[in-house]
């Protein structure tokens, strides 16, 4: 008797999947620069917010991840100085974070491994492929 159904089956696939390809990037961005994949999702979330600037409460929320969590992951990049906290000029209560020129340079060199990386990981993958595969994912 199968104790899974269908759609468990496929979720956990999905899940184990995603927690290998994760690994594999986190390891090679751990070894080159320093950082994980979330710290990588941070700065990269950072780059693309208008003056390099979010509210800790949006990035958790483009992460996935509690705001508390976001603040813990924020302390030791803040530290070897990849962000920094900006007061908002018209709420001094609200906190920004803002990646530095340090920050920048890290994120610039990181991309180049994790883009290499992921054209290792994803070599069997035809276009094709990757975009339906793209579309499955959006639609969850």
């Amino acid at each position: 008797m199968n104790v899974e159904g269908k759609y468990g089956a496929i979720s956990k696939s999905l899940w184990l999947k995603s927690a290998v390809i994760s690994k594999h990037l986190d390891n090679s961005l751990g070894a080159i620069h320093g950082i994980g994949l979330a710290e990588y999702m941070v700065l990269l979330n950072l780059m693309k917010a208008p003056n390099h600037a979010l509210r800790r409460i949006d990035i958790a929320e483009s992460l996935a991840r509690t705001a508390s969590g976001i603040t813990r992951m924020l302390m030791p990049m803040e530290k070897i100085g990849l962000v920094s906290k900006e007061t908002n000029a018209r709420d001094a209560r609200v906190s920004l974070v803002k990646i530095t020129p340090a920050g920048e340079e890290l994120f610039r060199n990181a991309t180049v491994t994790l883009d290499a990386k992921s054209q290792s990981l994803l070599r069997n993958i035809d276009s094709e492929s990757a975009d339906t595969m793209l579309a499955l994912l959006h639609s969850i």
